[in-house]
């Protein structure tokens, strides 16, 4: 998913001082880190069955926003005997439950956003168990029912009714195991009004006319996915066709709208040749769709195989000075097809591996297209924009959620997840360098593909492909919040020859902020003579002492040259 970024400048900020004199050695003052020691809370979800299919039948009375399903749910006991099933259901006026193989009605309670089943007999592991409801429903969530718009006489857009499945909304018109680690197979069976369009997931297998003016669609989505992923659109489009290789590209704008095609969507097949040449993985499904829809309240929805955007954002496509925000936009939903669809958060405490991954691939994929200055500017105003948010919001997280209990408040505070997370990604790349970042990037899509993914499965994937332990690393960018104030107070001592800098983290640290965070920070000093130097300090303490020798007067100092840690302010003071 992509939300609304948090504005920052135009410009990359520079950390940058002129002046005479410096350099240095490593005098160290223990820090306690409280973040380590602060229990993490686990948000995977316990089931004793295992959902392999969804067969999904849905029509639509609009003026009543009614939703009429008829849903087939396949499941694998994951326990010796089991004889009573739960799914999540919120809303949903069941006619009929029954077993769906023998047609056999079965005994259930639907209440408190559940509905609970009694099998006809005990089944076990070996054994596949076939769910069949009968419902309708007036969803508040899940699906959304927009009207036509017109202004001065000209049609806008369309009737639609769409779906929005993140976090949770999926419980909300079929009845279904809802949490992101349980993936499954699903078949659609979707009735519009003729002359609609209808988008998908997967392959569209067939359209089939009914009495009365309706067309149902058939698609079918062979690779086990989350629920939250699975989406129709229906709507009047135009649709512009492209292929990516073998990959058919659907591009959906509303009728009229096909000149927005070139501007908002025109790099989607240089955006997908950049991902599959970063990850070494090629596009992992086989097709990719984009459709523009109103009222939607993201940027877009990685929905699989079928984004949805928000029409109001892909328009900003015609405005030159705002092309680049719909170029990322794009760019964020196709890394998505990597980080999301094809591996996928597994609870969602961990929803940054998702979205962190994602808006680092918009710098990334600038990186290939405009160099890396456009990639480092993308990274600084990410970081910029996460500070920003420390400086005025009272409550928070870390990119490791403890709050995710609350789903309601998951995209809350995207400057973390989002801004925060593609700046700390950045930064794990700096840590352990090119040539073993995408190696284990690489690893993590293959060693888990189509299933979930982990903080410590992250983390494994990164120590095995440097050889580093990165547990600090981890438990204060993932685990804890906040990011480290530097000031740094300095003294050039010619006669001596060496340059003294008092370094001390003036952030509040608290049980998940560390008092003094680890950073390997580079100083780099350019000489009167234009000689260059560089040493790295691995600071470790609030407070520190580094003393570098330099053998001639440097006439100007910079730290963190080349923005290796983004996520940090720093004071330089002159001492006299």
């Amino acid at each position: 998913m992509f939300g609304d970024e948090i504005p920052g400048p135009s410009g990359s900020p520079i950390m940058k001082q002129q002046f005479r004199g410096f350099l240095f050695v490593i005098f160290t003052i223990a820090a306690v880190d409280a973040v380590a020691q602060t229990a993490r809370p686990a948000y995977d979800r316990q089931a004793d069955f295992d959902v392999e299919h969804y067969t999904i039948r849905v029509s639509f009375d609009h003026p009543k926003r009614t939703v009429i399903g008829d849903i087939t749910v396949r499941l694998r006991p994951k326990v010796a005997v089991l004889r009573n099933v739960r799914l999540d259901a919120v809303g949903l006026a069941f006619t009929q439950v029954e077993n769906g193989e023998t047609g056999k009605p079965l005994k259930y309670t639907a209440a408190r956003g559940n509905v609970s089943i009694t099998l006809d007999r005990a089944y076990g592991p070996d054994e596949e168990v076939s769910l069949r409801f009968r419902y309708t429903t007036r969803p508040q969530k899940g699906v959304y029912f927009v009207n036509e718009r017109r202004d001065q006489g000209r049609r806008v857009h369309s009737d639609q009714i769409w779906t929005q499945g993140q976090p949770d909304e999926a419980r909300h018109w079929f009845p279904s195991f809802d949490h992101p680690e349980d993936k499954a197979t699903t078949e659609k069976f979707i009735t519009a009004k003729k002359g609609q369009t209808v988008i998908g997931n997967g392959v569209l297998m067939e359209k089939k006319e009914n009495p009365g003016g309706t067309v149902t669609h058939h698609f079918r989505m062979d690779i086990p996915h989350s629920t939250y992923l699975v989406s129709f659109v229906i709507g009047e489009y135009e649709k512009v066709e492209e292929k990516y290789g073998e990959i058919p590209l659907g591009y959906y704008v509303y009728p009229g709208s096909a000149s927005l095609v070139p501007l908002a969507y025109g790099k989607t097949t240089e955006m997908l040749k950049i991902m599959e040449e970063l990850t070494s993985v090629a596009y992992p499904f086989s097709k990719y769709d984009q459709t523009m829809v109103a009222n939607f309240e993201f940027g877009g929805m990685e929905n699989i195989t079928a984004t949805t955007m928000s029409d109001t954002e892909i328009a900003y496509a015609r405005l030159d000075f705002l092309r680049g925000n719909v170029e990322d936009l794009v760019a964020h939903e196709i890394a998505h097809s990597w980080f999301g669809n094809n591996v996928t958060c597994a609870n969602w405490a961990e929803l940054y591996l998702n979205e962190a991954f994602a808006t680092f691939f918009e710098a990334a994929i600038r990186e290939k297209m405009y160099g890396r200055e456009d990639y480092m500017r993308k990274i600084m105003l990410d970081a910029e924009a996460f500070m920003n948010h420390e400086a005025t919001t009272p409550v928070s997280h870390g990119l490791y959620n403890r709050r995710a209990a609350d789903t309601s408040i998951l995209f809350k505070w995207p400057a973390v997840t989002y801004n925060k997370g593609g700046a700390v990604v950045h930064q794990l790349r700096e840590q352990i360098g090119d040539r073993a970042f995408w190696k284990a990037l690489n690893t993590i899509l293959i060693r888990h593909r189509f299933s979930s993914l982990r903080t410590h499965d992250l983390r494994s994937a990164m120590e095995e492909a440097s050889g580093q332990n990165l547990g600090w690393f981890f438990d204060q960018w993932i685990y804890g919040t906040g990011y480290p104030k530097l000031t740094i107070r300095y003294r050039y001592d010619r006669d001596a020859g060496e340059m003294r800098l008092d370094i001390e983290q003036t952030q509040r640290g608290d049980r998940l902020t560390p008092a003094g965070f680890r950073l390997p920070l580079e100083i780099e000093f350019l000489g009167e003579d234009g000689s260059r130097i560089r040493h790295t300090a691995d600071i470790k303490s609030r407070r520190e002492t580094i003393v570098i020798p330099i053998d001639t007067t440097p006439d100007e100092m910079n730290i963190d040259p080349d923005e290796k840690i983004p996520l940090k302010t720093i004071r330089l003071l002159e001492i006299k």
